[in-house]
């Protein structure tokens, strides 16, 4: 997603509202929850003329879909982020400290706005996400949902005592 700055110019002290819906880029996510592809994410920023560049600051606000990470319940809620990035000139030294290629760019008057979107949305995402926080989830067992079978439990015998489990049963039916 792309936006044209030419209107800035280079006058620091410039500035535009934009309050925009644009559809979600595709990748928008992680494995359990994130930003459908094509849905609506509602942009409201502000973009400043500096002297090294843009300014983009603002919020974002997206419907976020997915699935519990311990009952696989579907989760969908809205998430407000707040996004600051600044876009520098073509031509503009950058300090020593500074990398290069983390830095992004104002090019032919245009700023693209999807990796700054991607990396405010997928940070702010829960890299386990749940339905409750004390949701039970799923019998490792079985799979049975644990939260409608409050007392479910399985007899786990440990291999290593199976046969003098049989002894004691054998030994039992001979009584």
């Amino acid at each position: 997603m792309t936006l044209d700055v030419k209107d800035l110019g280079r006058s620091p002290g410039s500035m535009r509202t934009l309050t925009e819906h644009v559809p979600a880029p595709s990748d928008l996510g992680v494995a359990l929850i994130g930003v459908q592809e094509g849905s609506d994410i509602e942009l409201d920023l502000r973009l400043e003329a500096v002297h090294e560049g843009i300014l983009v600051s603002g919020t974002v606000l997206a419907e976020v879909k997915g699935e519990c990470g311990r009952c696989l319940d579907p989760l969908a809620y809205d998430l407000e982020v707040n996004v600051q990035e600044l876009f520098f000139y073509e031509g503009v030294e950058l300090s020593d400290e500074e990398d290069d290629e983390e830095q992004r760019r104002v090019e032919h008057d245009l700023i693209d706005l999807e990796p700054v979107l991607r990396d405010a949305v997928v940070t702010m995402l829960p890299f386990q996400p749940v339905c409750r926080e004390d949701c039970q989830g799923l019998c490792s067992v079985c799979g049975v949902r644990l939260e409608d079978e409050p007392g479910h439990h399985h007899e786990d015998l440990d291999p290593r005592w199976a046969a003098l489990a049989e002894l004691a049963k054998t030994d039992r039916q001979t009584d």
